[in-house]
């Protein structure tokens, strides 16, 4: 699921600068970026990438119950889903004379955000490829948020990532929910309660 959400992202984030701001030469990539090469020249160059950098379980919905009733007569236990959210990294990849290039669609990127936060597989421009190779998709939703690095934070990123800073801005991704719907146990409904009363005297 984590993969369809950034998938559903990328989609719709190169659809926007397409249709959107008439810029139709925009590449917009899924792919580590700690891979960029320190010379620019790579397939990442160029390019809008995004990358996951870190996952965080939404800890306020791990105490759900277990139990579902899908069917009249019988109730299935299953684990509740794992929610998590998703630090994705939006890097605009253009150095030299193309420097301005980057700044301006890192703007992009912001604005496309800004104008829509949400995002869900009905609203998807790419909705039927997704749902054809995955139906579990139909209930992804998610919402972004802009998240603001401290100073000692981007340094800590960048060197985690091999230490070659481009443009870029940070989204928290809530919330990615993830199931393997494997049921623990199937046990019929309790349909009525006997209960005897006795009197002492």
């Amino acid at each position: 699921m984590i993969d369809i959400a950034l998938i559903l992202l990328r989609d719709e984030l190169r659809t926007y600068i397409t249709l959107s701001k008439h810029d139709n030469s925009v590449v917009v990539n899924i792919d580590n970026i700690a891979l960029l090469e320190p010379t620019g020249h790579s397939s990442l160059s160029d390019s809008i990438i995004i990358s996951l950098v870190n996952i965080e379980e939404e800890s306020t919905l791990k105490n759900q119950s277990a139990v579902k009733r899908p069917f009249i007569n019988n109730a299935v236990y299953q684990n509740p889903p794992v929610y998590l959210n998703l630090y994705v990294l939006f890097t605009s990849n253009y150095s030299g004379n193309n420097y301005s290039l980057a700044l301006k669609r890192l703007s992009y990127i912001i604005q496309f955000v800004q104008s829509k936060n949400s995002f869900s597989i009905a609203s998807s421009v790419s909705a039927e490829s997704l749902i054809e190779n995955n139906p579990d998709v139909l209930d992804l939703k998610f919402t972004l948020e802009l998240y603001t690095l401290t100073f000692e934070q981007i340094n800590h990123l960048w060197g985690s990532l091999g230490g070659r800073q481009v443009p870029f801005a940070m989204y928290k991704l809530r919330l990615v929910a993830i199931s393997d719907h494997a049921t623990i146990r199937e046990v019929p409904l309790i349909e009525e309660i006997e209960t005897s009363t006795v009197i002492k005297n």
